[in-house]
């Protein structure tokens, strides 16, 4: 699998888990280090958590690299990091706080297709 299907499988798996707020940056042409940004927001600690173990196993599976994970211990911004794809999974307070989208504001915005039911609600 590419980068972007990747971050899309990714994301995919986020929203699957009830990660709210799903973005997925293309950070490849004004970043040196990765190529793409997936970004969400969890209700609380523990979700946060639950959706870092489900970014985990998603890179796991569609990359030939091992995934490495940071912030566990306080779960506000846990960084997945799968190198050419780098997810960021925060609690709404943390998310505000960071502004990871303002910091990388000429990122493009990957079109994840159709809305699924539950971004809706």
């Amino acid at each position: 699998m590419n980068s972007r299907e990747q971050a899309l499988a990714v994301a995919g798996a986020i929203d699957d888990a009830g990660g709210a707020e799903v973005v997925v940056l293309d950070v490849s042409e004004i970043s040196g280090f990765t190529d793409y940004f997936v970004l969400a927001t969890g209700t609380s600690d523990r979700h946060v958590r639950a959706l870092a173990d489900r970014a985990l196993e998603t890179l796991g599976r569609v990359s030939d690299r091992s995934p490495r994970v940071e912030g566990r211990g306080t779960s506000r911004w846990v960084l997945v990091d799968g190198f050419d794809v780098i997810v960021h999974l925060f609690t709404g307070e943390a998310r505000d706080f960071y502004g990871l989208e303002r910091l990388w504001g000429e990122a493009e915005a990957v079109d994840r297709g159709e809305p699924r039911a539950q971004a809706s609600l």
